[in-house]
């Protein structure tokens, strides 16, 4: 447990916390913490979890785009339904991203665990698109991800991390329920 790990943790609650809330703030805090976690993935070779980080800060940008146009009359940001298809295509794309992310680690890096990170890190990157579009099946796949993010993190001795991704599960719970309300209403 390092110091720069417990900022990460801390700051990433609360950016969860805040999306699963739909407040605009959960941006720039998702921002600090993926600048965090760059730092501390290159630190234990979780080197697609490190590049991840860049990608996520790209669909952050887009994310707080999207959220900032589409909000009702009150400020609300406003939840839309994933079809049937957009809904495949984007786990054939996370899996196939996976594959791929997952040979190049593994031939070219000495990435600790590189299948799993790569599979992990393609699939968050569908549920972080899926969040910028504010679909609420996107909080399905998070709960998914998490659950296998505490076991490889708990692998890593990174504990304060897993403990994190633990509490990110339930406020992913918390997330679609909220999200699915949202959409009845």
């Amino acid at each position: 447990m390092t110091p720069l790990e417990i900022a990460a943790v801390a700051i990433s609650f609360l950016a969860i916390w805040l999306t699963a809330r739909r407040n605009m703030l959960c941006w720039p805090l998702n921002l600090l913490a993926c600048a965090l976690y760059s730092k501390l993935f290159l630190d234990v070779r979780l080197y697609a979890d490190m590049a991840l980080q860049a990608v996520f800060a790209v669909g952050i940008l887009y994310g707080w785009i999207t959220w900032q146009r589409d909000r009702d009359s009150t400020g609300t940001v406003v939840v839309t339904p994933l079809s049937r298809g957009a809904g495949l295509g984007g786990l054939a794309v996370g899996g196939m991203a996976a594959l791929a992310i997952g040979w190049f680690t593994s031939r070219h890096t000495d990435a600790a665990l590189p299948w799993l990170d790569a599979t992990l890190s393609s699939f968050s990157l569908v549920a972080q698109y899926w969040t910028a579009r504010r679909h609420r099946e996107s909080w399905l796949l998070w709960i998914a991800v998490d659950i296998v993010y505490v076991g490889m993190f708990v692998a890593k001795g990174l504990l304060p991390t897993a403990g994190l991704y633990a509490v990110m599960i339930g406020l992913a719970v918390i997330g679609y329920r909220d999200w699915r309300r949202a959409r009845r209403g």
